[in-house]
């Protein structure tokens, strides 16, 4: 049976992420909590918005309320990669070779290991930002579509365009196919390995009664799991042309609770599914099999992160009862 080790935080948390075997509570009242031997807090931001794991490197980048985009290694040393005095950097995301994107209002800016900085203009606000899994190559979310920059090069963007609000992105980790998350209840995609000149084709996934706010690819990039339903919704990508034309699984399915948070373990595809009211099932995929990991707490799961061995499940909610679940217990 697994056992949870309970961690009690004033407020909203954003965020956990593990680094090592270490989970690093992002608090959006601007501090670090980490559990290491202990409690050990961390000053980071007047006011943090957001904060990622960076794939590439044992480290956070994170951002504020105060212009700042820092990030956070190991040991919690703190080093602050770029300000913007009165803007609020609330979108982020980590590429290859120690390159970070951010961005406020309509720009999109990539700062590279070297210290050198591009910005990338677009049209309306930047809503979400991800890096693609091959190349230096930005995705940029906004309304009407996304624009795909080489980061590089002085290439044109390519615009794939779908109307309405598009509110975070991200690519499939083979890098076929882009996801966005939107205001109308719905993911939309896109299959990016069109021949030169050829339509990029769209992908429709739609019937959510709220907001997707969580996304999660499986280890091998087969299944991608979604917030947004009193289940987790799990669209197959296995095939050359996505989930057009297939139906999601359904895991987790509670009544009328509210899935809000989705997090695929690092080796098996097994999913844990974060609800509204605090209780974490994992369930797996391969016959729908359903584990409680916790009970319902205080307040909505708002991230969930594993360790790398897949042994430890760190969890995070708004009302600030977080805590570990050790799966091997």
């Amino acid at each position: 049976m697994p056992t949870v080790a309970p961690f009690d935080l004033d407020g909203h948390i954003l965020a956990v992420e593990f680094l090592g075997d270490t989970p690093f509570f992002a608090n959006a009242a601007g501090t670090f909590h980490r559990l290491d031997g202990g409690e050990k807090v961390s000053e980071a931001h007047q006011g943090m918005l957001s904060c990622i794991r960076d794939p590439y490197s044992e480290s956070l980048i994170s951002g504020g309320e105060d212009g700042k985009v820092l990030r956070i290694a190991a040991d919690a040393g703190v080093t602050e990669l770029a300000s913007a005095p009165r803007k609020w950097i609330s979108q982020l995301a980590a590429g290859p070779q120690g390159a970070v994107a951010y961005s406020y209002g309509k720009s999109a800016f990539v700062r590279l290991a070297d210290g050198t900085t591009k910005e990338f203009t677009e049209e309306r606000t930047v809503e979400g930002l991800a890096f693609a899994p091959k190349g230096m190559r930005i995705a940029a979310a906004r309304y009407n579509g996304v624009s795909l920059h080489w980061v590089g090069t002085a290439a044109k963007p390519v615009d794939l365009e779908w109307k309405g609000a598009h509110t975070g992105v991200t690519f499939s980790p083979d890098g076929n196919f882009l996801v966005t998350m939107m205001q109308e209840n719905a993911l939309h995609g896109w299959k990016l390995d069109a021949k030169a000149g050829a339509e990029t084709r769209h992908m429709r996934m739609t019937g959510y009664p709220a907001k997707v706010k969580s996304l999660s690819w499986s280890a091998k990039g087969k299944w991608l799991a979604s917030s947004g339903a009193p289940a987790a919704i799990v669209w197959p990508f296995q095939g050359k042309d996505g989930p057009m034309g297939k139906a999601p699984l359904e895991l987790g399915t509670r009544a009328n609770i509210m899935a809000t948070s989705v997090t695929f373990h690092p080796v098996e595809d097994i999913l844990a599914i974060g609800f509204i009211d605090g209780m974490i099932l994992a369930v797996r995929i391969a016959d729908s099999k359903e584990a409680l990991l916790r009970r319902p707490g205080k307040g909505a799961i708002t991230s969930m992160s594993w360790s790398k061995n897949g042994k430890l499940l760190a969890f995070a909610s708004e009302a600030g009862d977080c805590g570990v679940v050790d799966i091997a217990a």
